[in-house]
């Protein structure tokens, strides 16, 4: 089961995680990552084309299914304004042993950063607007994935 969504709205983290949680399920590994509030920062604001969005998120949530065991997949990901200490995105990865429910996981963070086709736009407390470029890191963080 894979399930993907883009939206404003805020997401339940435990209720997702409930969700993947039954029998035959030995783990269920989750990430969920915020708003920073670094160098005053405000607001976050994410754009997308909805479709290629959502498209792109489901390749990778496939990929993961092919190369893991895993009994399902949410991946939750928020567009529009966002300010710091809001969640952002919401990864839950279940499978029966927790080997591969940590990997597929780590593997989709990964490369979500650098395959999700968003557009970041970081505004600042002294009206400074710049919109996020990619970082090695993050290309490093994927290319480990292969």
């Amino acid at each position: 089961m894979i399930a993907v969504r883009v939206s404003p709205d805020p997401f339940d983290t435990g209720a997702e995680i409930a969700a993947l949680g039954r029998d035959g399920i030995g783990a269920v590994a989750s990430f969920t990552g915020f708003v920073r509030g670094d160098g005053g920062l405000v607001a976050l604001t994410l754009e997308h084309y909805p479709a290629m969005t959502e498209a792109s998120l489901r390749a990778l949530a496939d990929k993961a299914e092919k190369r893991w065991s895993l009994g399902g997949v949410t991946l939750h990901h928020r567009v529009g304004r966002l300010v710091p200490g809001d969640a952002i995105v919401l990864i839950v990865c279940a499978s029966a042993h927790r080997k591969d429910a940590l990997d597929a996981c780590a593997f989709l963070i990964d490369r979500l950063k650098t395959d999700a086709p968003f557009w970041k736009r970081e505004s600042f407390a002294d009206g400074r607007e710049i919109w996020v470029e990619a970082r090695n890191s993050d290309d490093a963080a994927a290319a480990r994935w292969g």
